[in-house]
Order: structure tokens, then sequence, then C-alpha cells
């Protein structure tokens, strides 16, 4: 068999009248569409519901998928604690997940269970699918901080899987949409909160799933959503199949975003699933992604040309070029440029919108900028303590920036500062905070300077110094 239908729906337990104690109500569109959800689930009759919670174990590289037999859960911490849950995993299909990945060198599995009991984006799909229907047993999998490309493919493991093990399934991406919708709501208000809403449900009512994978990381974390990644993970699990398409409602009177879609998946009239080669999203995606990277490849000028050729060669070969091999094909006026200054410089990589590795010297360490950026480039790539060093498969699909600094300068205040001109460097004793400009998602000098902060263990109460510095950006 495989995953016959696969459903779009939020999870706040507000809508579970236990909890809400008459205050539902106020959402009751969204508490219709969820019977709406449940009474289709029941039809379907699956052996196994996947569900995908932003609320389970998360990681930031590593998807989990919940371990064991069995697992319970209550709404006691939303002081409903007679509303439990007792739920059986499937552990054949959650093996069969497993030994795919492994297979793939993918990173997810069951290792790193951090807590047992069932989180609220599992249950609140459960305590309506559990009305209507309860011949079932439950995969959970919990999201992470890789990228939307890694969460799609998660689905198309999962999708295998099914297929594998013969299982009748359908998939449930729990998640909210945004928490920003409304001034009075309890996040605020963003002006990217209703612009994610109407994206999402648009993406959605049209089953245009390659787009969730064009939702750029910043404009996510500014709409405050907590259901994009399970969205796209369901997608995943749907690639290369027809499907249609029923929208069936979105609220933000809370503040908070509820969509609620179901997705069936197309049979001809022999029961035959309908499979649709344009709606191979994930490999579309990634044809676009590599064709963009090679015009800016072509593109791009000396800095990154000597940076990707040092990442290149050392993930490659283990070798770190000469300051000539690097630069071999120059211009006399590149090469005189580079090897005539010294200067501190940062390498930046990114796979698929992702923070791939960031490496850099605030001041000169070797004797030319030339220099600096083949070791830079190299500790980038495979030093960063933040992530897994890059493998060759991810060559491809990298994109690198340089920044060259200026010399930095001390400052009294942040008002000397521009969070689009000046990097910043906050100082206290040996410890030490360093933020570049004009990052994407740091929009004001007070987030530049706490992140900084944060990088270098500096509390807000410690006495500290401020220095700035201009960058010139090689992309």
């Amino acid at each position: 068999m495989s995953i016959v239908a696969s459903y779009m729906v939020p999870h706040p337990p507000l809508i579970v009248p236990e909890v809400g104690r008459g205050s539902e109500g106020q959402v009751r569109k969204t508490i219709e569409s969820y019977k709406r959800v449940a009474e289709d689930i029941a039809k379907m009759k699956p052996e196994t519901i996947i569900i995908s919670s932003p609320h389970a174990t998360m990681y930031s590289d590593y998807f989990h998928i919940s371990p064991g037999k069995s697992a319970k859960g209550s709404f006691a911490d939303f002081s409903a604690s007679k509303v439990k849950f007792a739920e059986e995993y499937d552990t054949e299909l959650v093996s069969r997940i497993e030994l795919l990945a492994r297979r793939e060198d993918f990173p997810a599995g069951t290792m790193g269970e951090r807590k047992r009991e069932l989180d609220h984006g599992t249950m609140v799909p459960l305590y309506f699918i559990r009305q209507k229907y309860s011949d079932f047993k439950i995969i959970r999998i919990g999201l992470s901080g890789l990228s939307l490309t890694d969460h799609y493919k998660l689905g198309t493991i999962i999708a295998e899987a099914v297929r594998d093990t013969g299982r009748r399934a359908v998939y449930v991406a729990s998640g909210d949409l945004s928490h920003k919708l409304q001034e009075y709501g309890p996040y605020g208000f963003a002006k990217e909160g209703p612009e994610y809403d109407e994206r999402i449900m648009d993406v959605a009512s049209r089953g245009a799933f390659g787009e969730m994978l064009d939702f750029e990381e910043t404009f996510c974390e500014k709409a405050a959503e907590c259901g994009h990644r399970s969205f796209v993970m369901m997608a995943g699990a749907l690639d290369g199949l027809s499907v249609d398409i029923e929208t069936l409602s979105h609220e933000d009177v809370t503040g908070v975003g509820y969509g609620l879609c179901i997705f069936h998946v197309k049979r001809d009239d022999a029961g035959n699933v309908v499979e649709d080669e344009s709606r191979r999203f994930l490999e579309i995606h990634l044809k676009k992604e590599l064709k963009r990277l090679a015009d800016m490849r072509s593109g791009s000028d000396a800095y990154v040309r000597l940076a990707r050729r040092s990442l290149e060669t050392y993930i490659m070969n283990g070798k770190t070029i000469s300051t000539a091999e690097g630069m071999e094909g120059f211009s006399d006026e590149e090469k005189a440029e580079l090897m005539s200054n010294q200067a501190g410089a940062f390498v930046s990589i990114h796979e698929h919108g992702m923070l791939r590795g960031c490496i850099g010297t605030i001041l000169p360490t070797e004797d030319s900028v030339a220099e600096e950026i083949i070791h830079n480039a190299i500790s980038a790539s495979t030093r960063d303590p933040r992530f897994e060093p890059i493998i060759p498969s991810e060559i491809p699909y990298l994109e690198v920036n340089v920044d060259v600094l200026g010399k930095p300068e001390p400052i009294k205040s942040k008002a000397e500062l521009d969070v689009k001109r000046y990097g910043v460097i906050v100082t206290c004793g040996m410890k030490r905070g360093l933020l570049l400009p004009d990052l994407d998602g740091v929009d004001t000098v007070d987030q530049q300077v706490s992140i900084a902060m944060r990088k270098g263990g500096i509390k807000e109460s410690d006495r500290y110094s401020l220095e700035r510095f201009e960058v010139i950006r090689h992309i």
C-alpha cells in the first residue's frame, strides 16, 4: 500500500474543550474543520498515522523518531489531566525508515530521546481523530534545524518505507501558522505574519508543494511560524503523486494562524496510485538551485573564486593549496590585489539557505589576504565547531561569500553603530564576540550587539567595550 492521504492541521490546546473550557468557541471554524479531518481519516481506515510535530524532540542536525513500543501523554500541562492518551507505535515501519535513512547516510533515527511523553502537537490531532477512529498505530517524528530540502527528503524516505512495508497510512502534518498576526495576540504583530499565512494557505490550496521550499528562513523566523517544516515533510511524503485538495479553513482571531487542508492521493479506475512526474518537487528545486549557483559562480570575483578553490581542494583531496595554485588563471591585477594587502577576512558558507560554516580573523594573521582566505575557507568548511565537516557531495550546493574586514575602531556607545554598514566587536576581558554587518534577519543594532555578546559568552550585566568595523563583501 502507500500513504493514501495527508492532512495539514494546527495544534492549539485551546480547541480541546477540557482545556478551552468555553473559550474554544472563538475558533469554532477550526474545530469544525478538525472534525471533518477526523471523519476523513476514519473513512481512509489507515493502519498507521504518521505525525510530524514541532513539539516532539528536536535537534539542530538530526531528525528524531520516537522509539519504543508505545507512549502515553495527557493535557496535564494545560490543566486537563483527565484527558489522557496511550498510543502504540508502528515499530516495523519505524525500523524501515531507520534502515532507509542509514542506507542514504541521512540523519534520522530513534537515538537521543529526551522525553517519552507525547507532546501537544501530537495529542491535539489525536484528540479529534480518536473520536471517530481508533484502529491504528502511530509514528511520531520531530523536526530539525536542517534545511527545508532535508525535511522534504525525509518525507520521501517515509513514503518509501510505507510502500516497502505495505502499510496503509496517512500523514498528519501538525503545525500552527504565524504567531504574529495581531497586536493583541500573545506574540504581538509582525508584517511577515499575515504575509506568511496568506502565502502558505495559497500554496497549500493549489498543492504547489515545491513553492514551500522557496520560503526564506529569515522570512519564516520573522513570521514566527511553527509548522512550516512539518508541512514540507508532508509534501515530501507526497512527492511525485497527483492529489485532490480540499481547503477547509483558516483563522487568525487569537493572533496565531490555524490552517487545515486535506490532500487525497489520486487513484485510477484500477485503484493504482496516479503518479505525476511534474510533481517531483525536490528534484525540480535542486536543478533550479544548481543553475542559480552556477550562474552565481560564473560572476564571482577573485576573492570568492580563491575561497571556493581552497575549500574544494581540501574537501576533495585533503590538500591546502598554495597561493600560486589558488590564483592560477587570475589576472595580474587580481593577483596583485590579493597578495599586496593584509587584512582580517571571514569566509561564510551557505547551503540550501542555511549557514553551513563561517570562520574568520578579525586582524590579519597571514602575509597576505590571499593566504588569509585560503586558510579561513578550509576552517569554515571543515572546522566550524557548530557543524559537521562538509563532504564532497555537498560542494555543488555551496554558496560562498568573503568579507574582508577594515581595521576595528573603538566606539563609546551603540549610537555609533549602523547595522547595515558596521560590524561589531564586543569585548569583556578575554571574552570577545563579533558579528558581521548587513546579515539577513539582523535588523537592529540591539539585535546585532546581543548576538555578538551571546557568541562571546558576555552577559548584559558585564562591563564590556565596543568596536566597530567596515567590510568589503565579495560574493
